[in-house]
Formats: C-alpha cells, structure tokens, sequence
C-alpha cells in the first residue's frame, strides 16, 4: 500500500501535477488498513489525477479490487484510467458504477476486455453504454474475445434490442461468463429473443437476471441446464483428481512391489551365486587351474574398467562443457532479453513524455489562439465603439448645431415680430395722437367724419386684436421653442452621458486588454519555459540514450569477449570429443579383440572341460572293470 501512494505521488512529482488530497488521504487510508482493495469511490477525479493514476496501474500493484464508483469521471480521463489497466495482472474486480460513461467509455472497455487476461468481476451500472450501437458493438466484440471474466453488471445503461443482439452474439462466441446482470434496460421482446437463442449455446451463464426490461421471464430450464452442466463439470474434475490420486498410488504401489521383486530377484541371484560357489568348490582342481588364466582377463578386465572410467570422465567433462555453454548461452539470451525489455520500456517513456509535452504544446497554441482571438474580437469591438461613439460626436454635434441654428432663427423671427409690433404699437400711438389732435382741433367738425374715423379706429382696434392674437401665438412658438430645445438639451446630456458611460466601458476595456495582453506575455514566457524545458528533457533523455547505448556497446563488446570464450570453449569440445572418439574406437577395437580372446578361452576351457569329463569317464570305466575283474569284487558282489 504504502508502494503505490509513493508511486502515486512520485508520478504526481515526475508529471509536474498537483497531487489530489483526497486521493492522497484514500490511500492513506488503505495503506493503515492494510488491504487488497483501492476504494476511491465518491472523489472527483481530474483529468490529469486519471492520468496519473493509469501510469501506476500500468505497473502490477498489490490490488487486487479497484473501486472507482461515482468519481465523475470525464471521457479523457476514464479513457486513459482504462487504458492504464490493458495490461495489468493483479485486478481481478473493478467496480465503474455511476461515471456516465459513453461512446469514447464503451469502446476502450471493449479493448480492455480483448487484452486484459486478469479481470473476473467488471460492474457497470448506473451508464449509458447502450445509447450508442456502435460503440457497445465494439463492448461486445471484446466481451466476445475475453476469456477469463465470470460476473458483469449491465444495469442501467440504457441497452435497447439492437445491443441485447450485439450482446447476444458475444455470448454465443464466450464461455467463462457465469453472472449476467442486465436489470432496468430497454431491451424489450426482441432482444429478449434474441438472448434466449443466445442462451441455447451458451454453455456457461448460470444466473441470468432481466427484470424491468418489459420481456417475459427466460426459461429456467436452459440455466438450470448450465448450472447443471457447470456441477457436471466440477463433479467430473474432482473425480478426475480422486482419480489421478488413486493412480498415483497404484503407481506407488508398483514401484514398491518392483522394488520387492527385485530385491527377490537379487536374493536369488545370491543364492545362485552362494550354489555356485558350492559347486566350484567341488570343481577345485579345475579352479586352480583357471586362476592363471583369470588373473589374465582380470588384469585386461582393469585395464577395461579404467579405459571406461578416463571415458565417463571425459563425457562428465563433455557434459559439463556443454552445461557450461547452455548455461551461457541462456544468461546471454536472457540479457539480451532483459536490454531488449529495458530499451523498449525507455523508448515507450520517452514516447510517452514526447507525447505529453506535444498535447501540452497543442494546449498552450490553442490557448495562445483562443486569447489572440479574444484580444481580436475586443480590439474589433473596442473599433467598433469608437466609431459608434464618433458617429454619435458628429451627429451630437450636427444635431447642437442645427439646433443653435432653429433658435437662432426663432429668436431673429421673434425679435423681427417684436421690433414689427412695436413700431406698429408706436405707429398706432403717434396717429392716435395725431387723431386727438385733429379731433381737439377740429371738434367742430360734422359728426359723420368723426363716425366714419370711429369706424377707421374700430378697424384698426380690430387689427391691433389681431396682432395681439398673432404675437400670442408667436409665444406659444416660442414656448414650444424653448420646450424643444429643453428637450434637446436633455436629449444633449443624455448622449453626454452614453458618451461617459461607453469611455467608461472604453477604459475598462483597455484595461482588460492590458491584462489580456499580459497574460499572453506570462503565456508566451510560459510557453518558452515549456520549450526549454522541453528542450533540457530531450537533451537529458539524449544523454540517457548516449549513456545507455555506451552501456550496451560495452555490453556488446563483452558478449564478444565471451563469444570468443564460447567459440574457443566449442573448439577444445570439438578437439576433446575428436580425442574421445579416437581413444573410444580404440578401446571398442581392443575390447573386441580381448572379447574374441576371451571366446577362444572360454572355448579352449570348455574343451578341456570336455576332456577332462572323457578322462573322468575312461578313468571311472576302468576303475569298474578293475573292481570287477579283481578278487574282491567276487567277494563283494554276494553282498550287493
């Protein structure tokens, strides 16, 4: 436990990531714990945590249960925490439920399924696998291609009937998944066909669960059959095993009766050899006769024997040499194995670094051109604006300008009508005067021109009215004048105050153009750092190579002392084995020579055996006839 969270945060230090705390702390926990089981369910993993995460899978870990439920995982990360799992030996559980997992999720569990040998128990509830056809097509064909998965969780993911057909053909093809667990999908009549004729040739689901899909119940006998056909099984091994034992000690048995029939057999020969010892013995004369002749062919049987030993020794020799070489020659492959694995684990890091800065470069361009773009688009609207604002100046200005020019007008029509109405009231003033004075001095006058100048006085009375009615309405012009300059003036302060608001606007855009702009300054000097650093991590990874293929050409350089030292060993076991089948046909031609002299003796023995039985024979023939012929055998034969 303690292994993987200094994994972890060692990986977090390599890829310049921020550790996550609550992961740090999960594992902490795990470790006091002192289990086989990654819990990590409820945490909010980020993309680069999953990242992490998948390189120290990558490596075989002492878990062997992975709980990731509920960690909200995105598709970048649950794709690289899947792919970091390809190939890991230890996991044999792993619990995805709740992650919403979708298109890019189903297709690389697909992948996982096809490559991982591990994996027994895979729960995936609470997804959304089935939403694409094709992508749990691609599910299924690495369902179809697994072989060691025995329990899966589909509930909740949304399958309709065209991924129940996908999913039963892949069950069709498999035949280690003994759970199946589909609750709460869309599968409906169809698909429901469809698993069942699945079922009929699949030989290993023994528990199959289908409620809330709308399709009636699949029928218990083809469970039942596998079920039935799975106790077969395990019957049939343990007897298989009961039976091997029973065999083994048959085995055991005849050994031991072997072992007793020849030690009866050597038993035996001890006996045949204590008769024939008896009966030489009895043959004594013709032992001591033989002794010479066996001193002889003991002296050569020595001879024999040492000749035998120097060759088993030269073949142990032989052996040894060849033991040696193998022994070489596989310390050899396995180094050049074990160089091989480590070059090829050297160019999958220095691939896998090249490719993290290359994704890190990308993001930093796209930033660069996304905030370029920004800065365009503010740069473009902030043009905008000012020609907004510029055409308001000049239409404000137009506007005052025409405006001064109406109230200059009105006010030069207005002072005309004063100036008229005046000179008219002092007109009317000066002939009302005139008049008076006509009148006082020509009172005398006949009262039908003072009529008729009444009449002109009413007249004129008339007109004044009219002029008064007409100077009165030039005051209400002059009202609504002055209303509508009031208005344009208000209309005036009004664009006075969208002109301080848009420079407002215009000064914090500024303002965040400048930030922009420097951030774009921290973001290029961020991108150099990158690209220095970039720069000082392939010097360093060419440094590695350089000093690595140093090793390996030192490396080289003694594979090559030692071929020499191989070749030069195969010449000494080609000139000892050359010597061996020398001195071995002179030994197999002295052996024959000395067997053809031991046949001559044995037959030289055996005709004086044959002799010696005629002498015997004659020397007994004449002892009988002697007895016989002689006075005592007279004597005796009375008595016989």
């Amino acid at each position: 436990m303690e292994d993987f969270r200094r994994t972890y945060l060692r990986l977090c230090k390599e890829g310049g990531v921020e550790p996550q705390e609550s992961v740090v702390a999960q594992l902490q926990e795990n470790r006091a714990a002192q289990g086989s089981r990654l819990d990590l369910s409820g945490q909010s993993l980020s993309a680069d945590t999953c990242s992490v995460l998948a390189r120290a899978f990558q490596k075989d870990t002492v878990f062997t249960e992975v709980s990731l439920s509920d960690c909200m995982l995105s598709e970048e990360g649950a794709n690289m925490l899947l792919t970091g799992l390809f190939g890991n030996t230890t996991v044999k559980v792993l619990d995805l439920k709740g992650n919403n997992l979708r298109f890019k999720g189903a297709e690389v569990l697909g992948k996982l399924l096809a490559r991982n040998k591990t994996l027994h128990r895979l729960v995936l509830e609470w997804n959304a696998l089935g939403v694409w056809d094709e992508a749990f097509s691609l599910f299924c064909e690495g369902l179809a291609s697994n072989s060691v998965l025995t329990q899966l969780d589909l509930r909740n993911n949304q399958i309709n009937h065209h991924g129940a057909a996908e999913l039963a053909l892949a069950l069709k093809r498999n035949n280690t998944v003994e759970v199946l667990d589909l609750r709460w999908n869309n599968i409906g009549l169809l698909g429901g066909r469809s698993l069942l004729e699945a079922l009929q040739n699949n030989k290993s689901i023994v528990q199959l669960e289908m409620a809330g899909n709308n399709i009636p119940m699949i029928p218990v006998a083809v469970l039942r059959h596998n079920s039935d056909r799975q106790s077969t099984l395990r019957e049939s091994r343990s007897r298989t095993q009961v039976l091997s034992k029973e065999i083994h000690t048959l085995k055991e048995e005849k050994g031991r009766q072997f072992l007793s029939l020849m030690e009866t057999i050597d038993r035996q020969r001890e006996e045949m050899g204590r008769s024939s010892r008896s009966t030489s013995i009895q043959i004594g004369q013709l032992q001591e006769a033989l002794n010479e002749r066996k001193s002889a062919l003991n002296s050569l049987t020595a001879k024999l024997q040492m000749t035998e030993a120097a060759l088993a020794l030269s073949e142990q020799k032989n052996h040894n040499m060849g033991e040696l070489l193998t022994r070489v020659k596989a310390e050899k492959e396995e180094q050049r194995e074990r160089q091989s694995r480590e070059r090829k684990k050297e160019q999958e890091d220095t691939a896998l670094r090249e490719a993290k800065l290359f994704r890190e470069i990308q993001n930093l361009t796209e930033t660069n051109v996304q905030l370029r773009n920004k800065v365009e688009e503010v740069e473009c609207r902030c043009k905008s604006q000012q020609q907004q604002i510029f055409e308001l100046k000049q239409e404000l200005t137009n506007s005052t300008a025409e405006l001064k020019l109406r109230l200059a007008q009105a006010e030069d029509r207005l002072e005309a009508e004063k100036r008229r109405s005046k000179q008219a009231l002092e007109d009317m003033d000066s002939l009302r005067q005139k008049e008076v004075e006509n009148v006082n001095r020509h009172l005398e006058e006949s009262e039908r021109a003072l009529q008729e100048r009444i009449f002109k006085l009413e007249g004129q009375r008339i007109q004044l009215e009219e002029q008064q009615e007409h100077v009165s309405s030039l005051e209400e012009k002059l009202r609504s004048v002055r209303s509508s300059l009031q208005e344009v003036q208000l209309h005036c302060s009004q664009q006075k105050q969208t002109i301080s608001e848009l420079q407002v606007k215009n000064s914090q855009l500024s303002i965040e153009m400048d930030g922009l702009r420097r951030r774009i300054e921290e973001l290029q000097q961020e991108l150099s750092g990158k690209d220095q650093e970039k720069v000082a991590e392939v010097s360093r990874v060419r440094v590695e190579l350089q000093e690595q293929i140093g090793h390996l050409q030192a490396e080289r350089t003694a594979q090559g002392g030692l071929k020499e030292k191989i070749s030069a060993l195969e010449r000494e076991i080609k000139v000892l084995s050359s010597n061996h089948r020398e001195a071995l046909l002179d030994k197999e031609s002295e052996m024959s020579s000395l067997l053809e002299k031991l046949r001559m003796k044995e037959a030289e023995i055996q005709r004086m055996r044959e002799d010696e039985a005629h002498r015997a024979s004659y020397l007994q023939s004449a002892i009988l006839t002697y007895v016989q012929g002689s006075p005592l055998g007279h004597y005796s034969s009375p008595k016989k």
